[in-house]
C-alpha cells in the first residue's frame, strides 16, 4: 500500500464521459485558438504539422500517459502521489499546483475576464474603427512600466469578478455535482460554436487565401532548429502536462480504467481542436486581408494581439451578423478560458483536502477569494506587462522543469516499469517497454533542451526588452517564493497519515 495512506471518502466521476470531457477541457485552451495557428503560420504552414505530431507522439502521449496513470495507482492529488514514491519528493508536487495556482490562474482568470469584457463589447462593436488603440489605451490604459501600476481598471474587475464566481461555484459542487457536469455543458457547446464559427469563416471572400497561408507546406522551415523546439513547447503546454491537472483528475477514477486509451482520446481531441480552431481563425483574417486589400501578412499579429485586435478589426468588416459573430468568438474564449481554469482550482483542492482533510467548501471558498485578490494587481494600468514576465518565467522555466523533474522521478527514483505494469493490469493492455526509456531519457532530454534554450536566450538579451532587475523582482522571484511555500507545505505531517 502507499506510505501516504488517504482515508478520507474520495469522490468519483459518475460517468467515463465526464472525466473525459472534463480532461479535454482543461487541456483546451486560449493558446489553442489563438497561440497554435500563429506558431503554424510562423513555421511553415502545414510542414509544422510533422514536428507537432512528432511533438505528441514522443512527449506529449507518454507524459500524459504517466501523468494519468500516477493519479490512478497512487488515488492522490500530484502531493501526494509525490509522497508516496518518496516523503523527499512531496515538494515537487506542492511546486507545480502552487506555481500554477498562485501564478498562471492569476494572470489567466484576468485574460478570460478580457474576454468576457470583448463578449459584452461585441453587441455594439465598442472597439470602433481602431480596436489597437481601443485594446491597449482605452481598454487595458497600459502604464509606461511594470512597476507603474496606476490604476484599478473597473470594467476588468468586475468581469473579473465574475469569473472567480463561476470558478468558485463550479470547484465548490465538488467533482460529479460541479467539474463533470460543467464539462458536459462546455465542451460540447465548445465544439459546436467553435464548427459554427468554422463554417461561417469559411463562406467569406478571401478565406481560401488565409487557409493556404495557415496550412501551405514550407518544407524548408523544418531545417530550423526553433521550428521543431516551438513544435515542442506547445505541445508540453497545451496538454496541461506539469500542471498536476491530469494526476488529480485521474485519481477520480474507477480503479478499472481504459489508461491508454483515454490519454490518446484526450490528446488527439486536443491536437485536433486547434487545429480545425487555426481554420476559423485564418479563414476570416483572409477576409480582412481581402477586404483592407493588405497582403496576409500585414494583419497577423501574435497571441494577445490576434485575439482582441486583428480579430475585432475583422469583425468590425463584416457585411453582416457582425456582433453575433463577435459574440460567438469570445464566447468560445470564455468557455475554453473556463473550463481550464476550474481544472487548476481543483488540483490545488485535491492537494489541499489529500494533505490536510480540510473540508472542500472552505478549502476553495478561502481558495476562490485570495485568487480573486491576487488577480487584481494583472487588472491594474500594468496587468497587461506584469502578466508578460509572469507568463513567461512560469512557462518557459516553472512547467518545464516540474515536467522534467518529473519524468525523471518516476523514471529513475521509483521506476517506470512499476507504472507500465499498473497501467497494462488496470486497463488490460500491452504498453510496450519502449515507453520506460521515452519517460527516463526521450522527455527529460527534449525538456533539458527546452530548458536550456530559454536559459540561453534569456543571457543573450533581456526578455521582452525589459530592464534584467525587473525580471529579476517579478518573474524569477515569483518561481522562487513558490519553490519555498512548496517546500515548507511539504515540511508539514499528513493529516490522514497512519
Amino acid at each position: 500500500m502507499p506510505k501516504t495512506l488517504l482515508t478520507h471518502h474520495r469522490p468519483q466521476w459518475r460517468t467515463h464521459i465526464g472525466f473525459i470531457l472534463a480532461a479535454i477541457g482543461s487541456a483546451v485552451g486560449l493558446g489553442n485558438i489563438w497561440r497554435f495557428p500563429y506558431l503554424c503560420y510562423k513555421n511553415g504552414g502545414g510542414a509544422f504539422l510533422i514536428p507537432y505530431f512528432t511533438a505528441l507522439l514522443v512527449v506529449g502521449l507518454p507524459l500524459m500517459i504517466l501523468e494519468i496513470s500516477l493519479g490512478h495507482k497512487m488515488r492522490g492529488s500530484a502531493p501526494a502521489a509525490f509522497a508516496d514514491i518518496s516523503p523527499h519528493w512531496e515538494w515537487l508536487g506542492w511546486w507545480q499546483v502552487i506555481f500554477v495556482m498562485f501564478g498562471i490562474v492569476l494572470y489567466y482568470s484576468v485574460v478570460i475576464a478580457w474576454c468576457l469584457n470583448y463578449f459584452y463589447f461585441s453587441f455594439n462593436l465598442s472597439w470602433g474603427h481602431n480596436p489597437n488603440h481601443f485594446f491597449f489605451h482605452q481598454f487595458l490604459a497600459v502604464s509606461k512600466g511594470p512597476f507603474d501600476w496606476g490604476n484599478i481598471r473597473p470594467q476588468i474587475l468586475f468581469s473579473l469578478g465574475i469569473i472567480w464566481f463561476l470558478n468558485w461555484l463550479i470547484v465548490f459542487l465538488g467533482v460529479e455535482k460541479g467539474l463533470e457536469r460543467a464539462n458536459k455543458i462546455f465542451m460540447p457547446l465548445l465544439f459546436i460554436l467553435t464548427g459554427f464559427l468554422v463554417f461561417w469563416s469559411l463562406r467569406l471572400p478571401g478565406a481560401r487565401e488565409g487557409l493556404e497561408v495557415y496550412l501551405r507546406p514550407d518544407f524548408d522551415k523544418l531545417k530550423q532548429v526553433g521550428v521543431w523546439l516551438d513544435a515542442f513547447s506547445q505541445i508540453f503546454f497545451t496538454l496541461s502536462l506539469g500542471f498536476g491537472i491530469m494526476i488529480a483528475y485521474a485519481s477520480y477514477l474507477p480503479r478499472r480504467s481504459q489508461i491508454l486509451k483515454d490519454a490518446t482520446s484526450i490528446s488527439l481531441v486536443n491536437c485536433f481542436f486547434s487545429i480545425f480552431a487555426g481554420l476559423g481563425v485564418f479563414a476570416i483574417l483572409g477576409y480582412m486581408s481581402y477586404q483592407s486589400h493588405q497582403p496576409i501578412d500585414k494583419v497577423v499579429t501574435q497571441a494577445v494581439g490576434l485575439a482582441f485586435v486583428s480579430y475585432p478589426q475583422a469583425i468590425s468588416l463584416l457585411p453582416a451578423f457582425a456582433s453575433l459573430f463577435g459574440v460567438v468568438f469570445f464566447g468560445i474564449l470564455v468557455i475554453a478560458g473556463l473550463s481550464s481554469s476550474i481544472s487548476i482550482m481543483e488540483a490545488f483542492t485535491s492537494a489541499v483536502i489529500d494533505k490536510f482533510n480540510y473540508r472542500r467548501r472552505s478549502v476553495v471558498s478561502v481558495l476562490a477569494v485570495s485568487g480573486f485578490l491576487g488577480s487584481i494587481i494583472f487588472a491594474t494600468q500594468a496587468g497587461l506587462l506584469l502578466l508578460d514576465i509572469v507568463d513567461h518565467f512560469l512557462t518557459q522555466y516553472g512547467l518545464v522543469l516540474a515536467g522534467l523533474l518529473e519524468a525523471l522521478v518516476v523514471g529513475w527514483f521509483w521506476g517506470a516499469e512499476k507504472l507500465r505494469s499498473h497501467i497494462n493490469s488496470a486497463a488490460q493492455a500491452s504498453l510496450p517497454s519502449f515507453w520506460d526509456w521515452t519517460i527516463k531519457a526521450i522527455i527529460p532530454f527534449t525538456l533539458g533542451i527546452l530548458f536550456i534554450n530559454a536559459l540561453i536566450k534569456e543571457f543573450s538579451a533581456p526578455y521582452g526588452q525589459y530592464p534584467p532587475l525587473t525580471l529579476i523582482l517579478v518573474g524569477r522571484d515569483w518561481l522562487l517564493f513558490t519553490l519555498f511555500f512548496a517546500v515548507v507545505i511539504a515540511a508539514r505531517r499528513w493529516a490522514n497519515k497512519e
